[in-house]
């Protein structure tokens, strides 16, 4: 479905002020047959009355505190608003790298009292990212499973994915934010409680964010802070434009796979609560010319990945990939 530009939104951050033409996620009732065209094309729609996570509804800190059982959580402590991935796994290939986050670990209970302590927005923050299992409490259980997952189901069969891989529970501080990045799974992303301000960008925005290198331990995030965009270093981001929408209690996002996202918790309610599904990417699609650019993702992906494996260092890679091409094809 061909995006129009026409109205552009400035975005103000920490005092700086830029431009990024943007449109409106588009937003349908589950009933509107829209929905399941734009999500057979990949494209993102905010779903309304899908009742994915209903029966969640009233899931609040205190509710969870008292009946999520006694497990230990992941959360995460941050210096600054921001909460940017890192996998602990590739922090070997980068020297002197300083996780930006903290992973802790630490029972519901104690998880919102923290939280509720928290009451200053420049301070530490936190955020509890939880993948759901069989450790919650029989309620929690019993509201898990009567989540519609006929729903769910019906876009998983219907758009040919993978298999549910995990429920994701997010449980954050107004004003946190995710900096923007990309998976590489379909994520259907339920609000419970709060809402939170969605940037998207098409995967055509490869060239335009900076993605760090697939060694990295920031693989998968931009370079690019949009709070202070260094136009300077990354002038392609000049270039940029995407999608905007809130997300608010009832509603689904559906992130098609390799589209960048940065999200915001908003400052409406103290508590922000979402819960996402994540899908494997389903067969191979059909290699038609011009290749897609979610296509031509994967395909940088694999390349960058069978080089850094067969030179053995990331050093080498540029200047590998540089000799393939200057002189060459330029």
């Amino acid at each position: 479905m061909a995006a129009s530009y026409e109205n552009e939104s400035e975005n103000r951050f920490n005092g700086n002020s830029f431009s990024i033409p943007f449109q409106e996620i588009p937003r349908f009732p589950k009933s509107d047959k829209r929905v399941n065209e734009l999500i057979s094309c990949k494209e993102p729609v905010i779903v309304t009355g899908s009742d994915l996570v209903g029966s969640a509804s009233h899931w609040s800190l205190d509710y969870l505190a008292e009946n999520i059982g006694d497990g230990t959580f992941n959360v995460y402590k941050s210096a600054s608003r921001k909460f940017k991935y890192y996998s602990d796994k590739k922090m070997q290939a980068v020297h002197e790298f300083a996780p930006p986050t903290q992973l802790l670990e630490m029972r519901f209970q104690e998880f919102m009292k923290l939280i509720r302590s928290k009451t200053n927005t420049n301070s530490e923050r936190i955020y509890l990212q939880q993948a759901l299992n069989n450790s919650v409490g029989p309620n929690i259980v019993h509201e898990f499973v009567n989540f519609n997952w006929a729903w769910a189901s019906e876009q998983q069969q219907g758009n040919s994915w993978g298999q549910l891989t995990s429920n994701l529970l997010l449980v954050g501080m107004p004003g946190n934010v995710t900096p923007v990045h990309y998976d590489e799974q379909e994520n259907l992303f339920a609000q419970i409680r709060g809402s939170k301000r969605f940037l998207l960008f098409h995967p055509d925005q490869f060239e335009n964010l900076y993605p760090y290198p697939v060694h990295h331990p920031h693989d998968r995030q931009s370079q690019v802070d949009l709070e202070n965009p260094d136009y300077e270093q990354f002038p392609n981001v000049r270039n940029l434009h995407g999608y905007e929408g809130v997300v608010g209690p009832g509603d689904v996002l559906y992130i098609p796979m390799y589209w960048w996202h940065q999200v915001e918790s908003c400052p409406d309610s103290e508590e922000n609560i979402s819960v996402n599904f994540w899908y494997m990417a389903g067969s191979v699609e059909k290699i038609e010319h011009p290749l897609s650019a979610q296509q031509k993702v994967a395909m940088s992906r694999n390349i960058e990945k069978m080089c850094l494996e067969a030179l053995g260092d990331p050093s080498e890679v540029a200047p590998f990939m540089k000799m393939l091409v200057l002189g060459r094809y330029t």
